[in-house]
């Protein structure tokens, strides 16, 4: 790798990682520790193949193969088992009600890793649903409907916890 890649992948690596991080966490729903390999073994892909993939969209690479790695994992577990759930680095902006954010972050993991995918990336990375099936492999229809599935199951359990019907 050329110098001028060095310099290039230092400079997305410190523009870009925190988000990449935040991303490994929300998608994986495991302790911090899993989301940082996740979140490592992205970026080291990414040095990897950096003089290829800089002019294009590096960042996108890097999230999908946390994406990837996070669906991989979820799908070779045979049992699935109650695990904590870490909490993403400090927001940028405050967060006015911590005990909803709780909750809706308990749901989200609730939700099956590839509709827990499409859930994190549409609605907290705020991807269209282009991108959204760009980085998965799959259509806008299965994006549409995972997340219509994946926001109505959160929904009908924050109403049963709030005693509430929706």
């Amino acid at each position: 790798m050329t110098e001028e890649d060095e310099a290039a992948f230092d400079e997305f690596l410190a523009a870009r990682s925190t988000a990449l991080l935040r991303t490994a966490i929300l998608v994986c729903g495991a302790s911090i520790h899993d989301a940082e390999d996740l979140a490592q073994g992205a970026l080291e892909r990414v040095y990897r193949h950096w003089p290829r993939i800089r002019h294009d969209n590096p960042e996108s690479y890097a999230r999908r193969v946390v994406v990837n790695a996070a669906i991989s994992r979820a799908r070779r577990r045979k049992v699935i088992q109650e695990i904590t759930f870490a909490r993403p680095p400090e927001p940028e902006a405050p967060q006015p009600d911590l005990d909803t954010r709780d909750a809706l972050l308990a749901e989200l993991r609730r939700l099956p890793a590839r509709m827990r995918a499409v859930v994190v990336l549409r609605y907290w990375e705020d991807l269209s649903e282009a991108e959204t099936a760009a980085l998965l492999g799959c259509s806008a229809g299965t994006v549409k409907s995972q997340a219509a599935r994946g926001l109505a199951r959160m929904r009908a359990r924050m109403g049963a916890l709030d005693g509430t019907s929706v």
